[in-house]
């Protein structure tokens, strides 16, 4: 049986990863600030995070461009003022089923060790809430039963957890360190950390 969590970071590291770069290219084409950007794509991460299953999605490329979409909407309609700019570019996005091109599909990969390696470089109970939670897709009071600890335990873990990964994987070579180095020493720097 394949573990539902190597599954869906399988799946990431293969339908998602490889369009970010797209994705970025196309909100800078459309006005937004490099914080911006990072700000809207995390957003799209944590929304993609929070799913309970990826078994209906048919195409990565369609669904996180449907989902930057949905990001972009929402802070347009949270603006107080919007560029007529801004919402053209809305309406240009391109959503085509686009089949990754060797390169990407390599990029992917690469990109999906360096996912595993930050959550592998989380300290041990929060790596293991954050999975349990967005992977396995558990509620927290599922999790906090399992565990025996308070929902509010299990909430605290999973954010931090969420926050260390995307932190990480904002840095330039923050996996790449966290790779290279043993896993008892990647969780003592994660926790002295915060």
């Amino acid at each position: 049986m394949i573990d539902p969590r190597a599954k869906f970071v399988a799946w990431v590291g293969a339908q998602i990863l490889p369009h970010e770069a797209d994705v970025r290219r196309w909100l800078s084409h459309g006005g937004w600030s490099r914080d911006e950007i990072d700000d809207i794509v995390q957003d799209a991460y944590c929304r993609i995070a929070a799913l309970a299953s990826i078994d209906h999605i048919q195409n990565g490329r369609a669904y996180l461009f449907q989902t930057i979409r949905s990001v972009v909407t929402d802070r347009l309609r949270q603006a107080r003022v919007v560029s007529i700019a801004r919402t053209t570019e809305l309406a240009t996005l391109d959503v085509l089923d686009h089949a990754p091109s060797a390169e990407r599909v390599v990029a992917g990969r690469l990109e999906l060790r360096r996912v595993q390696a930050v959550i592998q470089s989380l300290p041990e109970r929060c790596s293991t809430i954050f999975m349990m939670r967005r992977v396995d897709g558990l509620s927290q009071r599922e999790i906090a039963r399992r565990l025996g600890v308070t929902e509010n335990v299990v909430e605290a873990q999973a954010a931090r957890g969420l926050r260390l990964i995307l932190t990480a994987l904002t840095r330039d070579d923050g996996a790449e360190e966290a790779a290279n180095r043993t896993e008892p020493d990647v969780r003592r720097t994660s926790r002295k950390r915060d």
